[in-house]
């Protein structure tokens, strides 16, 4: 485990060496800022014409879920394409390195990153819990952030694997981007259908899994079986398509 690790902490540090992670987590948080503040100010306006005008922090949430199917690719992207572009992937391969290893410590590094601006958002939750009473439901709302993680974590496993099979990052991305998006609308097909397949398609689609027990403050052993299932798939893959570049 000392690989993984080693690895997990070089490029989480890499990515506060360069303006993309700043980039990624200011324009992150000024959506979510905006959207919030909106909402305080729609239940403000509500609350005085007599309507039930009570912000809800999970709406924000959503919004933070809308930006991680754009910003996962981008910190994707790069995760391998960039070793395989640049050669450093052959060095990789000479080090007492197993490929298990450096697949999960660039996961880790990733997913390091993207939880750090999950736990900014909770700034949301407390600006909230004071000016909303009896404050915020603590329950439903680590249900919300749990159902975060694991979808983070099953993006990028999935991200992870396709910057395995390029060398350009343009072209990762793209195909990182259809691909999760392929993931988000895939039951669309098939939302009237009946039979084994429809359900099995359905099954696959993230939104089932992350909208319709977490975001209501359930946990649902099912949903953290699909994505770990999800993370664990992907992950073994990757580490597949990094040992066969042994063979070529």
């Amino acid at each position: 485990m000392r690989n993984v690790w080693t690895i997990a902490k070089r490029e989480f540090n890499m990515y506060f060496a360069s303006p993309v992670a700043y980039a990624i987590g200011f324009g992150v948080l000024l959506v979510l800022g905006l959207f919030f503040n909106l909402g305080i100010l729609n239940a403000v306006q509500q609350s005085q014409f007599g309507g039930a005008g009570a912000p809800d922090l999970t709406d924000t949430l959503q919004i933070f879920v809308t930006l991680v199917l754009f910003f996962t690719p981008a910190l994707t992207m790069r995760l391998l394409a960039e070793e395989q572009r640049t050669g450093t992937i052959e060095l990789l391969m000479t080090a007492p390195v197993r490929e298990w290893e450096l697949v999960v410590g660039k996961w880790l590094a990733a997913l390091g990153f993207v939880t750090l601006l999950m736990l900014l958002t909770a700034i949301y939750a407390l600006i909230l819990s004071r000016i909303v009473f009896p404050g915020v439901d603590v329950g439903a709302l680590l249900a919300v952030y749990l159902g975060l993680f694991l979808l983070m974590g099953a993006l990028l496993a999935v991200g992870l694997f396709i910057s395995t099979l390029f060398t350009n990052q343009m072209a990762a991305f793209f195909t990182i981007f259809g691909i999760t998006l392929l993931l988000w609308i895939i039951d669309l097909p098939v939302r009237d259908s009946n039979g084994p397949v429809a359900d099995f398609v359905r099954h696959l689609a993230f939104p089932r899994h992350i909208y319709d027990n977490f975001f209501s403050g359930v946990v649902d052993l099912k949903d953290v079986v699909f994505f770990i299932s999800m993370m664990v798939f992907f992950l073994f893959l990757s580490a597949r398509s990094v040992e066969s570049r042994r063979w070529r």
